[in-house]
């Protein structure tokens, strides 16, 4: 697909592999643009069983790239990070995620919409958004209570702390959680297994797991951008940015 965005074939599995690993695989417009191309293709590919996502160099990815960010910021429900997360949401076929490293925002609450997700013991998650003067997204605000109960994912969600794999584990983002040795061998297993399976037997049973709350989370989504829109637009995270890039300098 990119350069950025690496696309592999192996017994019905496409990994996708973000690939920028000297920035953390941080993502840009054109990464989002990348990777909602790709899971449109792979939906529409009938050699394609299962999709698994994974990072380059030892990390999942450091969610946004900042710089990159304020200079094509998201303006409508059209803008490039919103098409990426409705496309990984109404992906009818199961995806899988392994994870080491980091998982920074929208790098953890994707994890939500993946269908099986392995991570190393050494991986660590979080939710800044607080902490950048912005809000939930990924329909985090929906399913991390759901999953987590309201109490951690309030901890989550307004404190923005970094959490380990086994609290990832506990709040429903990781499935299984992995040494570090053994992370691509368990996650490619689990991603052939489910290839092996009949095709349309999955689509079916994920539809029946997804559904009910597909129209909710697709409205979430919306409700959550439109917040997240007028946050990007505030002082409060004007102010955020211009820190989070002092320090960053």
């Amino acid at each position: 697909m990119s350069e950025t965005l690496l696309t592999q074939d192996i017994e019905g599995v496409r990994t996708l592999t973000f690939n920028r690993p000297e920035k953390k695989n941080a993502f840009t417009h054109a990464m989002y643009e990348a990777a909602t191309e790709a899971l449109l293709r792979a939906g529409l590919d009938a050699t394609v069983r299962v999709v698994m996502l994974t990072g380059a160099g030892g990390t999942f990815t450091a969610g946004n790239d900042i710089g990159d960010f304020l200079e094509q910021p998201p303006t409508g429900e059209d803008s490039a990070v919103f098409r990426f997360l409705r496309a990984l949401v109404n992906f009818d076929k199961p995806v899988v995620a392994a994870v080491d490293g980091a998982a920074v925002g929208i790098g953890t609450t994707m994890l939500l919409h993946c269908d099986y997700v392995v991570a190393t013991e050494r991986a660590r998650f979080v939710m800044p958004f607080i902490n950048l003067g912005v809000c939930a997204e990924g329909a985090s605000s929906l399913l991390v209570p759901r999953n987590a109960g309201m109490a951690l994912a309030s901890e989550l969600l307004m404190f923005g702390d970094p959490f380990d794999a086994a609290t990832a584990q506990r709040a429903g983002f990781v499935t299984r959680v992995v040494p570090d040795a053994q992370l691509q061998e368990v996650a490619s297993e689990r991603a052939r297994t489910l290839a092996s399976k009949p095709v349309e037997a999955l689509k079916v049973t994920k539809r029946l797991l997804r559904e009910p709350l597909r129209a909710e989370v697709n409205a979430t989504l919306r409700r959550e951008g439109a917040e997240f829109l007028k946050r990007l637009n505030s002082d409060e995270a004007r102010e955020a940015f211009i820190a989070f890039m002092s320090r960053k300098k």
